[in-house]
């Protein structure tokens, strides 16, 4: 019986969404850092030693080296996250 609903499950067809090539899936947070509002943000002082507007949260998140850096989010420029000089 289990056979015969997995047989029936397997035949039916799959829709297919057909993407434009000028459209490119993006991840869902990028998604919603066009979405967030734009209120009230802050100036930061960048790592590079620009300042950058940003409107989120500060965050602390490990590098690749395994040190923690502070990371400021949701930054005016389409930047998600830039690193903060400490």
């Amino acid at each position: 019986m289990k056979a015969i609903a997995i047989l029936i499950l397997a035949s039916l067809p799959v829709p297919q969404v057909q993407l434009s090539p000028k459209s490119h899936p993006q991840p869902h947070f990028a998604r919603q850092a066009q979405s967030a509002p734009r209120k009230g943000g802050q100036w930061y002082f960048a790592r590079t030693g620009h300042a950058v507007y940003c409107y989120g949260p500060v965050m602390m998140l490990s590098n690749p080296s395994g040190d923690i850096e502070h990371v400021a989010t949701f930054c005016r420029g389409e930047r998600l996250m830039v690193p903060l000089k400490d």
